[in-house]
């Protein structure tokens, strides 16, 4: 039996800018030839996308991440960071996708708290406001 494959690992939101993110990380497993995964993680007792047409945003969620051979999935979780550590480890991540509004730096919040974790995974942010 031959060892899982690693993955890119791309962390959504229900933004619609999310289909810049699933591009990237698409292009970024072609180029290290491993398997696309799309991971979306709510807090427990919220909507997936917290938005009134959750099924449509869902939906074109899906649709984008088929287009760029990935898989998606959606979990609830109290601890956000702690859902997507353990799912990166999990598919054996060699990098990790994220958004990021302009102007916040990386220095606070969930990249910061992933680079702990997961030292060995690279961490890419990409700005997905503003643009």
């Amino acid at each position: 039996m031959t060892m899982a494959a690693k993955h890119v690992l791309v962390c959504v939101t229900g933004q619609r800018t999310c289909e810049k993110l699933i591009r990237a990380g698409a292009e970024l497993a072609s180029e290290r030839r491993c398997e696309l995964s799309v991971l979306h993680v709510a807090r427990t007792g919220q909507r997936f996308l917290g938005s009134e047409d959750e099924a449509a945003a869902l939906e074109y969620l899906y649709q984008v991440s088929r287009e760029n051979g990935a898989d998606m999935t959606l979990t609830h979780s109290d601890d956000v960071p702690g859902a997507i550590v353990s799912f990166a480890r999990k598919c054996e991540a060699c990098a990790v996708v994220l958004g990021m509004p302009r102007g916040r730096g990386s220095d606070m919040g969930l990249a910061y708290i992933l680079r702990g974790q997961l030292p060995e995974v690279e961490l890419r942010e990409m700005i997905t406001s503003g643009d």
